[in-house]
């Protein structure tokens, strides 16, 4: 067991929406008691569907949105709803980011040096001597060159983009990168080698991940633990092998029954699952996939979900039919 970098403890984010001019605000509830432990140096992953709250609990951590109740500790730092900007400033110093799409998340109007050292000059060094070698340093360790340095962004295509971000990244030494779908925004020929750089700068400077995505085949490839969220919650958690060698939630398995199969001779029975997904917006208190699930019972859309069961070895779940057996 490693030292624990990230611990989230109920994390919870809620929106206000507004029925009508008049009328009352409805919650529309993104993220729901999500607990989950990320460990210094391993790369953790975060499923689920587009909309299932992923980027919104990522963005919780980075302090984009508010927590609603909860709480996470970062590197020694709790922070909850009542944790005040200036205490947001020192934990943001063990965060850094590269977003889903280097195309709006890169100033165009900043050369290359300008914007990877960016997160170092908002951290307070000034002598841009130091900025611009340190940019310099990281610029070569992200596979481009040093006369890519004084260019424009908008002159470099998708994939050397976000090795930019990736470049920006690391200049602070941050304990956390959050990678929010790093590479549904490129060509296919560049996924292998953006995910390739990320895990040889995982080596080198021993980082740690929380790699976000809904490619299922991606996050068995690159990483070691693993949650699934559906509407908010998490539904299962824990080794990534032992996951997908035997997932037992039924969300969980028809996200995998999903994945293409590389030999075409083998056969695997596809899930179907029908109805619609329930609306997050005043959700009740069951399970959130009740709707949907082709095993449901009557306690499992009339009861909250459970807490989270030990089902194989570092395999959690939280189902009604688990928490049976």
């Amino acid at each position: 067991m490693g030292e624990i970098i990230l611990k989230t403890d109920n994390l919870t984010v809620d929106f206000k929406v507004k029925k009508s001019v008049f009328g009352k605000h409805d919650r529309l509830s993104a993220v729901q008691n999500v607990n989950l432990e990320i460990r210094k140096g391993e790369i953790y992953g975060l499923v689920g569907e587009s909309g299932c709250g992923k980027s919104t609990f990522a963005n919780a951590i980075l302090g984009f949105v508010p927590i609603t109740s909860g709480s996470f500790e970062l590197c020694g730092h709790t922070v909850n709803s009542k944790t005040k900007q200036s205490e947001w400033k020192e934990v943001r110093r063990h965060l850094q980011t590269v977003f889903q799409d280097p195309y709006s998340s890169l100033n165009s109007r900043f050369t290359v040096w300008q914007i990877i050292s960016e997160p170092l000059y908002i951290a307070g060094e000034r002598n841009e001597k130091i900025l611009r070698e340190r940019a310099a340093e990281l610029v070569e360790k992200v596979g481009l060159s040093l006369q890519d340095l004084d260019r424009y962004i908008f002159e470099f295509s998708g994939g050397q983009r976000q090795r930019v971000a990736i470049a920006r990244a690391l200049i602070t030494n941050a304990e956390l990168i959050i990678c929010d779908e790093p590479t549904s925004a490129l060509d296919v020929s560049v996924h292998s080698q953006i995910c390739n750089l990320l895990l040889d700068l995982r080596e080198e400077y021993g980082l740690t991940y929380l790699f976000i995505s809904h490619n299922l085949s991606l996050i068995k490839h690159i990483t070691e633990r693993m949650s699934v969220m559906y509407l908010g919650e998490v539904m299962e958690s824990g080794s990534t092998d032992e996951i997908f060698r035997n997932p037992v939630v039924p969300y969980t398995k028809a996200l995998m029954s999903a994945i293409p199969e590389v030999n075409p001779t083998e056969k695997r029975e596809r899930i179907i699952l029908s109805g619609e997904a329930r609306s997050p917006i005043n959700p009740p208190d069951i399970c959130r996939f009740a709707g949907r699930c082709p095993n449901a019972t009557d306690i499992c859309r009339t009861m909250p979900l459970p807490q989270a069961v030990s089902v194989g070895n570092e395999h959690f779940a939280r189902c009604h039919l688990c928490e049976k057996g």
